[in-house]
Parts: structure tokens; sequence; C-alpha cells
């Protein structure tokens, strides 16, 4: 069966990581392990029309993964592979998993796929791959009929069925074993058309930079993380696992950079010191790694840190989020500020990169809390501080917060829903737009501008080999709009000169 997975173009306002989408990757895996005709589709890269590609490739099933940024894209997708060909057309995500009847409702998206997406895939290649055999006229609206019982048995989705009725079955369990899963599928992007996790810090080869998850879940539910739609229990991969995995991508895929994606990596620092032992066995640990999603900062003790970095660590990331005791504590962290204090500390004392992820405007944020987080974020001092304007994402308890508790959603667009902007996205009692603006680009000013971090810039070596986005990147987040009008010429004339 020919099998198409699509991932929805995604334009964010500054540079962010530009690899290929893992959960395709595994998606096409599995399909591949199955014995189906596999095509990735990635909007952001891609040369060709879609219309055009679908009507040449002709897929029996499409699979279109969305966050909330990028749904419109999925059913902007979704309506153009409809105007040439009736296949059915599932989506799945973060967004979707949190909002099915949403996007199931649109006469252009068939079957939502909450939650975990493997096994739910399989099953519904299964049930297609049958659905046509033994139905030489299968239409997708066979799939969705009631009547034809075809996906009562598939655990994990939404779909309206022909008399408009939302339909959700049982919750499909979250995987059980990792190690079950095949590597993730990288040969089917274009991998040369990629360049780095964080193309802004880091120069690499392009097709050289990778992304891996050594465990799924996480024990904690901060109030704003959009993860809080999947799955809560933590699930961990073997390390002989891992470092298979890890092996594959030097040796015969030639990665120069890998980036982990777990939510909560450390979660048991016993089996992370085992796989830095095998990395470091194996020889593998000549090629950086970094931790993007942040790591727990009361799990990080300096033994494990140090174990890390010989282990070929070369960043990593700790979510602080605010400078603000009781607000910290509002979000359902389970942290302290003394805890983070010393996560920062231990892993400058090993010789680890480190990132600070801070945000401006969490519910019950006021120009005083806002202004600890700055002071806050400048005492820690990271190698990179992002600060990101608090955007309450469906399914988080931020959301219900902002909507149970008379707060006004400033934002009417789900492709709005980035927070790299410096818009507010919601005000609520003192948390008020122009606070979190001023505040926020305040942070930039403040942390980046002071001498010595003028000074670490300049002497970085990525700063000039990539100059003209350095500078583009900066005078977005750092100067006043005024100061950036000229940004763009003397960004390409920078390019022409070097």
């Amino acid at each position: 069966m020919r099998v198409l997975l699509i991932n929805p173009r995604f334009q964010l306002p500054i540079d962010t990581r530009t690899t290929p989408h893992l959960g395709l990757a595994y998606l096409a895996a599995v399909s591949e392990r199955r014995g189906d005709e596999v095509r990735v589709f990635d909007m952001d890269v891609e040369d060709v029309k879609l219309t055009e590609f679908v009507h040449d490739y002709r897929p029996d099933l499409v699979g279109i993964t969305s966050n909330t940024p990028q749904v419109k894209q999925g059913w902007f997708a979704a309506r153009e592979i409809k105007s040439v060909l009736d296949v059915p057309i599932v989506q799945g995500g973060p967004h979707v998993s949190a909002l099915p009847e949403e996007s199931a409702s649109r006469p252009e998206i068939d079957i939502v796929a909450r939650g975990e997406g493997e096994d739910t895939w399989i099953h519904l290649c299964e049930v297609v791959e049958k659905a046509k055999a033994a139905n030489p006229k299968f239409q997708s609206s066979d799939l969705l009929d009631p009547t034809n019982k075809l996906l009562d048995d598939v655990l994990g989705i939404t779909y309206q069925s022909p008399d408009g009725k939302i339909r959700h079955t049982h919750e499909r369990p979250a995987i059980a074993d990792l190690d079950s899963l095949p590597f993730p599928a990288y040969h089917y992007f274009k991998m040369e058309r990629y360049t780095s996790l964080q193309p802004a810090m880091d120069a690499i080869g392009k097709g050289k930079s990778f992304s891996m998850m050594t465990s799924r879940g996480c024990p904690y539910r901060c109030t704003f993380c959009s993860q809080s739609v999947m799955a809560e229990k933590w699930r961990a991969r073997s390390p002989e696992s891992v470092v298979k995995e890890w092996a594959h991508l030097v040796n015969d895929l030639g990665a120069e950079e890998i980036g982990i994606l777990d939510d909560s990596a450390n979660i048991q620092r016993a089996r992370l010191h085992d796989l830095c032992t095998r990395l470091i066995d194996a020889k593998l640990n000549h090629v950086p790694w970094i931790l993007i999603n942040g790591i727990r900062a009361n799990l990080a003790d300096e033994d494990l840190l140090r174990h890390m970095k010989q282990a070929g660590l070369l960043r990593l990331a700790f979510g602080v989020e605010t400078g603000d005791e009781d607000i910290l504590e509002s979000i359902d962290k389970r942290v302290t500020h003394d805890q983070i204090r010393a996560a920062f500390k231990n892993a400058k004392k090993v010789g680890l990169e480190t990132v600070g992820f801070f945000i401006i405007g969490l519910p019950g944020d006021t120009e005083e809390t806002m202004e600890k987080t700055i002071q806050f974020a400048c005492e820690l001092d990271p190698l990179v501080a992002n600060f990101s304007m608090m955007t309450p994402y469906p399914g988080t308890k931020v959301w219900e917060q902002v909507h149970r508790n008379g707060g006004r959603m400033l934002v009417k667009d789900w492709q709005d829903y980035v927070f790299f902007e410096g818009k507010a996205r919601f005000e609520m009692g003192e948390t008020t737009a122009a606070v979190q603006e001023k505040k926020w680009k305040e942070a930039y000013r403040r942390f980046y501008l002071r001498p010595h971090r003028v000074m670490m810039t300049l002497m970085r070596k990525s700063t000039w080999q990539h100059f003209p986005r350095t500078l583009s990147m900066a005078l977005k987040i750092v100067m006043p709009k005024k100061t950036k009008d000229n940004v763009k010429a003397l960004a390409e004339e920078t390019q022409v000169a070097c």
C-alpha cells in the first residue's frame, strides 16, 4: 500500500531547528516495516506543489502531523489533496489530540489520531488495505460509515460519521516497549535541505544533524506545557537500543550532531549513567549531542553532568520559567530556585554550555514578578537565555485558567500561536499585554547587551559563521522596531560581502 506522510508548512518568526520531523520519521519506519511504499512530504523544504506530487504518487492513505501553529496549514494541505484524490486523510499531533472534534468536523479531515501515533497509524493502514481489497470502489466515506464497522476496533481516534455525529473510540494505551519501535527512517527525507537543531549557534554540515528520543512521557504536569495532552507515564528505551541507534546515526549516516528530544531525559539518573558509559566504551562520544528540551534541574547533580560531558554532551537546557517563587509554585514546576541555581552551577563547573528557558507573562505575573525573572536570568547567566511570551495552548491548565477566570485571548488564529514573537497572547488581571510586551523586550536587551555578554558573542565562532542570520535575529528580538527597518538590506549586503 502507498502511504504519504506530510509535515505542513511551519513558518516561525526566528530561526529555529531545521531538522526532519522525528514523529514522521517514526511513522515512516513502522510503515516501511509493515511493507508499505512510503513517501514523506515536508512542505518546508519541497520544491514541487503538493497537488502535483499527490497526482503522480496517488497514495492510499495520508497522514498529516500538526502542532497548534501548524494546524491550519494541515487543513489547507488536506484540502489540496482532496481536490486531486479521494483518499483517507488522518491528522495527528498535540493540537488535534487536545481538540480532536475541531479537526474531525472538517470535511477535508477524515480521522483524528489522538496521542502517540505509531500503533494507531499501523492499525489504520491495515483497515484501509483490507477495505480496498474487499471493495474495488472503496471511497473515504466508506471508512467513516458506522454501518461498515471498519473503525470500531481502532483505538485512539476521533471521526465524524456521515450522519454528522462525532465519534470517539477508546483511548489507546501508550507504547510500553519503546525498544519495539524501529529506528526513525531518515532516508525518506531530503536530508541535504536541513541544517541543524540550533542553527544560530552551530555550524553543522547540511544533512548531518539528527534527532533522537531515548524516552517518552513526562510525570510532571507543568501548567503551561503542551505536552500535557500526551502520555503522562514516563517510559525509557534500553541503553543498548539507544547506543545501537546512536552508532547507526554516526557510522552509517555521518551524524555531526545529535539532538535528544526527550521531555524528561534524566528521570532515572542510573540509566543515564549507564548510557554515558556505553557511549564512551563504543567511542561514540566524539560527536556532540544536545539536550534540546531541557532536563530536570532538581535531578542534575554534578557527577551526572560530568559523566554526560565525558560522553559527548555539548549543551543542555533547563526550564527556569520564572524568577518569582510564588509563580514558580503556581505553575506546578516542582523545583526550587536553589535547585535551579545548583543545576546551572554544576553544568558550568563541568564545562557544559547552558540554555535557560524563561517565560514572560505567566498567569499572575505582574511587572514586579517579571522583573524578578529578568534579574534571575542575569544571575544564572546561561550561554543562551530564551524569553518566550506565555502562550496558552489548548489542553494545558493555563488554557483552562484563562478561559475559566475571565481572561481574554488576544490571538484569533492558530497560526499566531508561536511564542517567539514579542506579542502578548492573553490578558488576565494584572498580566496585561502592555506589561508583558514591555518586559519581554526589556529582558532581551538587559540580558544580551551587558558588556561581558556582548564580548562573549563577538568571540563566539558561530557568530561570524552565520553573521547575517545572527544580525537579523539579534535586531529582531533585542532592538526597537525602528532599529530593525534596515536589517534585511544589511544582512543581504553582509551575505554578499562574506
